[in-house]
């Protein structure tokens, strides 16, 4: 990963590497420990349906800057939508590079005329979260929705965009969680 992006950043004035990752989120509830006076029994709300949404994040560990994207699916189509919508987002093109980090998800496939200008992407190995940043920022995500039980997908969409729109303004957060002692950093 280090010699592509040193070689993207001899050809291009600009360069910036971004992890990116899925997750699913749904009407199944998340549920964690939780603290009850000695004696009493944990309470948790659970009603288990099969509905779900997903979140795409992206995350720029060295900066702290993320986007998250809240979908309905996850197919091929929708891949190539949000990638299309986060290259504009950054402005990716001829002056600047985006180098994106992500796992080898079968529907990571780019639409026959290939990324959007300025979109290189890099495959982690398989079976590899670890070495996968975004993994890190589910637990942020998910805050606000452990040991809840929503009424609907609306609900928890609500929820769970205001804490992604939050997570976007916090960089210093996205930076303890996500940059490793080993993420390559950019010399622009």
């Amino acid at each position: 990963m280090t010699e592509r992006l040193r070689a993207a950043e001899r050809l291009h004035p600009h360069v910036s590497l971004w992890a990116m990752d899925e997750h699913r989120i749904g009407l199944q509830p998340i549920t964690r420990p939780v603290w009850t006076p000695t004696g009493q029994p944990a309470i948790r709300p659970v009603q288990p349906r099969y509905e779900w949404l997903y979140l795409y994040a992206f995350v720029c560990p060295e900066t702290g800057a993320s986007q998250f994207w809240l979908i309905p699916e996850v197919t091929k189509r929708a891949y190539q939508l949000v990638i299309a919508a986060f290259a504009t987002s950054l402005g990716a093109g001829p002056h600047h590079h985006v180098l994106l980090v992500e796992d080898g998800a079968g529907f990571h496939v780019p639409p026959a005329e290939g990324h959007p200008p300025g979109i290189e992407t890099i495959t982690l190995p398989p079976y590899a979260p670890e070495l996968q940043p975004v993994e890190r920022v589910w637990n942020l995500t998910d805050k606000p929705l452990t040991n809840c039980c929503f009424d609907s997908l609306d609900h928890l969409q609500d929820t769970l965009g205001q804490q992604c729109a939050w997570l976007e303004t916090q960089p210093d957060l996205i930076t303890q969680h996500t940059l490793f002692h080993w993420w390559p950093l950019c010399m622009n």
